[in-house]
């Protein structure tokens, strides 16, 4: 008995040496992308947190010979001058009504037409869709020259109105391309339920479906206040020096950079851009959980 034991013992043992061999490479690529990752996470972090710390330094600290070094005083002179001096509270709160607005109706409007792309079949469904997704191999900055005529022939340059209305369609793309996805992942049969309790079409989408779309609206929200908020070659377009109280956050913080000349108040800059980057990692940080759930949702359905 302790001879076939030791028998079976012996035979194992190739088996197990090619077993750790196999699984050596993915030990190896493991530990590689925990390094890529952390590599990525302080080139991303790095100059966000250099930013802000910069932001309670002064001119020649940040030029000087150690730039990389700590505040000697933390003080928030600097927040306070790009607030009232440079204006970027005004520019903010413009921001923050333009993007609030747009990304209301993107919403609304990319939901319903997502929503009818992905249950309904129909004449010219596909090339409704594919229609929407051209808009996303389109450079924005190839159709610059014909959106401003666009928009000034309509009355609406160096308007907010103007300025939403593009933002709406400049959206409208990817929200539907990755809603009318999603819409395909909800089961029929809560929708057949609702129709045949006498719902109508526009009741069921928007008391039925819509909550359990939850997660996907909430990931593709996220993204378009992200894209937007950031966006600068439309407002630069579209709002002109003329209407500098309509400015949004993006202009106004180019303005302090090229208005300065030699005298450059790069503390007064760099607190401009930390006011602007704080709400958008605010709003990540909070629905960091919705937006990982509905980018998976779909997969995992």
């Amino acid at each position: 008995m302790a001879l076939q034991t030791d028998a079976v013992r012996v035979a194992k043992a190739p088996r197990a040496a090619t077993t750790r061999r196999r699984q050596n490479p993915v030990g190896v690529f493991g530990a590689l992308s925990h390094v890529a990752l952390i590599v990525w996470t302080i080139l991303v972090v790095g100059p966000i947190l250099w930013t802000f710390l910069a932001s309670f330094k002064t001119n020649p600290e940040i030029v000087g010979d150690a730039p990389l070094a700590l505040p000697h005083d933390y003080s928030w002179a600097a927040w306070g001058r790009a607030w009232d001096k440079a204006h970027v509270g005004r520019y903010m709160l413009n921001t923050v009504f333009v993007v609030g607005v747009s990304t209301f109706f993107t919403m609304l409007f990319g939901s319903m037409a997502a929503y009818v792309l992905a249950r309904y079949r129909f004449w010219g469904n596909r090339a409704i869709y594919f229609l929407f997704v051209s808009g996303l191999s389109f450079p924005v900055f190839l159709a610059l020259v014909p959106l401003f005529f666009v928009v000034r022939s309509f009355g609406l340059t160096d308007t907010f109105t103007g300025v939403i209305l593009v933002y709406i369609a400049y959206s409208l793309p990817f929200t539907v391309f990755f809603l009318t996805a999603f819409f395909k992942t909800l089961p029929t049969s809560v929708a057949e339920a609702a129709m045949m309790d006498g719902c109508s079409h526009t009741r069921t989408f928007f008391q039925i479906m819509m909550p359990m779309a939850r997660p996907g609206l909430i990931s593709i929200t996220i993204f378009n206040i992200l894209g937007q908020w950031n966006q600068y070659l439309l407002p630069i377009v579209l709002l002109s020096g003329n209407v500098e109280d309509k400015w949004l956050i993006t202009q106004g913080i180019a303005n302090i950079n090229t208005s300065a000349g030699y005298e450059a108040d790069w503390p007064g800059l760099f607190a401009a851009l930390s006011m602007a980057i704080l709400p958008m990692l605010i709003v990540y940080i909070v629905f960091q959980r919705q937006i990982q759930s509905g980018l998976t949702a779909g997969a995992v359905k």
